[in-house]
């Protein structure tokens, strides 16, 4: 994807809406970002931690978290989520994360493909969790959350890749198999969401294994499918070919 497009939509796109929101008293602006802004790091990483971008979706994240938040006032209450990488069923099904990947694999050919080396560790979060945690941000008292960062996911679930593999093809309960593919992930972070926990009373409800029964089960009904909408690059390649980016 064009490097122009990343600062577009990732960076001025939300800068823009927050300085509009703040222009015409806008009470509340909640930014999610990611936490593969963490990029590669060893240990346990909190709010708290140095940011390490590897590529252009997270370096172009992390530089609208920076400006946003610097608008951060007594009238404008500003909160940034970092989220951990989101699976399940939606509407606007995306293929190209890690559980919902998995789980197309393993419906389409019966093997789940891992990117090497396996090790790296991903945090993972429902995208009903991450519903979850943005209602308790706009229910909170501003003085909790005025100015904050919060990671949102949970501790139980950041794994490593292989481990994830194994967790989404066991829970179907049909045969399946591994493959590895791909240059080694550059990628690997283990994320502390204590804070939000603390600070907010918010703990998930669901794991990767009911999320990817849920997707699993929408293929087979034909509820979601496999189309260039769900994959951002692929969806993107369409609308160059049509002239419409």
């Amino acid at each position: 994807m064009e490097e122009r497009l990343f600062y577009e939509i990732n960076y001025r796109g939300p800068v823009r809406v927050a300085n509009l929101g703040k222009k015409h008293s806008v009470k509340r602006y909640i930014f999610a970002s990611i936490c593969s802004v963490y990029g590669f790091q060893e240990g346990v990483i909190s709010e708290e931690s140095q940011q390490n971008p590897l590529e252009n979706y997270a370096k172009t994240k992390l530089m609208a978290e920076k400006e946003i938040r610097s608008l951060s006032s007594k009238e404008f209450c500003v909160t940034i989520l970092r989220l951990a990488t989101v699976y399940g069923l939606s509407k606007k099904m995306r293929f190209d994360l890690v559980v919902n990947g998995m789980t197309l694999s393993l419906y389409k050919t019966g093997v789940i493909k891992v990117m090497h080396p396996g090790t790296q560790i991903r945090p993972v979060v429902h995208v009903a969790d991450v519903v979850k945690a943005i209602m308790n941000v706009i229910e909170a008292d501003e003085s909790k959350v005025n100015g904050e960062v919060f990671n949102v996911g949970s501790n139980s679930q950041n794994y490593r890749i292989y481990d994830l593999a194994k967790l989404v093809g066991d829970s179907i309960g049909k045969p399946y198999r591994t493959e590895w593919y791909g240059e080694p992930d550059t990628r690997s972070y283990n994320v502390d969401f204590t804070k939000i926990r603390r600070r907010l009373d918010f703990t998930t409800s669901y794991t990767p294994a009911d999320g990817a029964r849920e997707i699993y089960k929408a293929l087979e009904d034909g509820v979601i499918s496999d189309t260039p909408e769900t994959w951002v690059i692929s969806w993107w390649r369409t609308l160059k070919s049509k002239g419409l980016v």
